[in-house]
């Protein structure tokens, strides 16, 4: 048994080595170090460089589980929705999606009796419930083929996922974690009752021995060559590994509402109002068998996403239409599912201890929803080997920028706006969402636009770029145009590369 200390004497093992900065890594980071344990978490790249930044950006229960029976999954996944929506609300807010009935498809009374449960399986509800409506003249119908005459209306949330990643990094920073990004695990093996391991400084290519009492394995699609490879543990639990993908295609429909389509196969497939102009499409679910890594969206996915918005939409798209794309690979746990949407989003974690000693805690499959109901999981998993172990925490804690009065960020945009005059209203908007109450601190001292430093594309400048740098490990200007942010989508090639040059002078004067 060890005694938990925030503080660690040099020389000595941290308590928790995370390997993985996804959303579940940094999520067990913060809630560790706010336990009292010393924490280090190391990502190979940079913070939600892989699935963590690939997914749908929901912040939902789950409709569709409920027809493959998850129900705890579903109520855990409400509760949580209700809780990160008062925690963050500059990243998290309410949208309300139109579920179109199609009569060849699911009957109206499955549909209704699906809704009534999910409106009911959150005992706490702050977001309003589902309703029935005539598409035909309801203005949400508008964009929608003529033949889909009646549908249901239901609400969930939104999620700017790559930054929920980096505020919970954020908070365990504040709270004593030490988070080390282009850091990798090379090995670790245990050693007279701890755990040893090197890692390797991906920029410099230097590596460095340390030591810990416990590892979290929160390596998402890499959970199981971590385990049996990096770490050395034979495990019986597996990971399948599921590719989704998602389009980009300029703005489909007037209006701030996104639409949950049902396809012939039984999948369903979301369009959603993304970064004011345009519409977010997805996702697909294909098995995929090759090494984890950087992957992309095929053409026959590309085709697939684009023939189920036409399917329902008055307007039909075209893979020309397509302005961007991201694809990820999940992790999944292998429940032995025949069909690749019928994976459960549930999560599993499995712990060897080698006979009591230096606990390996691998995480397999989870949804970004539950993140923070893992990461508690996680923790009392290896409670017992760290006896004086501060209680939960996480359950009522507010996330960087988050701490607005009654959660509303209608009324702090409007304090901020007051205090920046200077700013466009869209640039205004846009810090105020993306950090919060901590975006003061990129406008700190500024009087004018000119007081923020060098103008990028998009409404991008100095001062935003120095602050992320400064406190958001930034290194790349892929970084900041496509995961602490989405300017890439008005950032051109050469914007891009002024970008970069900015940072590489910022570098080379630190």
């Amino acid at each position: 048994m060890t005694t938990v200390s925030n503080v660690r004497a040099p020389g000595a093992p941290y308590d928790l080595l995370v390997i993985g900065g996804g959303i579940n890594g940094t999520g067990i980071a913060r809630d560790a170090a706010g336990r009292g344990l010393s924490v280090l978490l190391c990502e190979r790249g940079d913070l939600a460089e892989f699935t963590s930044s690939s997914s749908t950006k929901l912040i939902h229960g789950g409709l569709r589980y409920l027809e493959y029976y998850e129900f705890r999954l579903v109520r855990e996944a409400l509760a949580e929705r209700e809780r990160l929506l008062r925690q963050a609300p500059h990243i998290i807010w309410p949208l309300r999606f139109v579920l179109p009935h199609d009569k060849g498809l699911r009957p109206a009374w499955m549909l209704r009796v699906g809704l009534f449960l999910y409106d009911h399986l959150a005992r706490l509800r702050t977001l309003p419930g589902s309703k029935m409506v005539r598409l035909r003249t309801s203005p949400v119908g508008a964009p929608l083929q003529d033949r889909l005459t009646k549908g249901f209306v239901y609400s969930d949330c939104w999620v700017e996922d790559s930054r929920l990643v980096v505020l919970n990094a954020m908070d365990a920073r504040a709270r004593g974690a030490e988070i080390r990004t282009r850091t990798g695990v090379e090995s670790a093996r245990r050693i007279d009752g701890t755990w040893t391991a090197t890692l390797r400084d991906a920029v410099t290519g230097r590596t460095e021995t340390v030591r810990a009492k416990a590892v979290v394995n929160a390596a998402g699609p890499w959970v199981s060559e971590t385990l049996g490879g990096t770490l050395g543990v034979n495990s019986r639990a597996a990971v399948r590994l599921i590719k989704g993908s998602h389009i980009v295609v300029r703005r489909l429909y007037e209006g701030d509402q996104a639409y949950i389509l049902q396809q012939p196969d039984k999948r369903i497939i979301f369009a959603i109002p993304y970064e004011r102009d345009f519409t977010l499409i997805g996702t697909t679910d294909v098995p995929y068998e090759d090494e984890p890594g950087p992957v992309r969206i095929s053409e026959d996915e590309t085709r697939y996403l684009c023939d189920c918005v036409n399917r329902s939409f008055a307007r039909a798209i075209g893979p020309e239409d397509v302005v961007w794309s991201y694809s990820g690979v999940r992790p999944l746990y292998d429940d032995a599912a025949a069909n690749a949407s019928a994976v459960t989003r549930d999560y599993v974690l499995d712990v060897d201890d080698a006979g009591g000693q230096a606990p390996a805690l691998s995480v397999f499959g989870g949804k970004i929803t539950t993140y923070r109901r893992l990461a508690e999981h996680a923790i009392e998993k290896i409670a017992a080997y760290f006896p004086n172990l501060e209680p939960a925490w996480t359950g009522e804690a507010t996330l960087p920028g988050g701490a607005m009065p009654e959660a509303d960020f209608d009324a702090f945009l409007k304090a901020f706006a007051r205090e920046a005059p200077f700013l466009p209203a869209e640039t205004a908007k846009r810090l105020a969402r993306a950090y919060g109450t901590e975006a003061r601190a990129i406008v700190a001292g500024a009087r004018s636009l000119a007081d923020l430093g060098e103008a990028f594309d998009g409404g991008l400048s100095a001062a935003e770029v120095d602050y992320l740098v400064r406190t958001e490990w930034v290194r790349t200007a892929e970084d900041i145009l496509w995961r602490r942010s989405k300017l890439g989508l008005r950032t051109g090639p050469e914007g891009a590369a002024r970008l970069s040059a900015y940072l590489t002078r910022k570098a080379e004067a630190a």
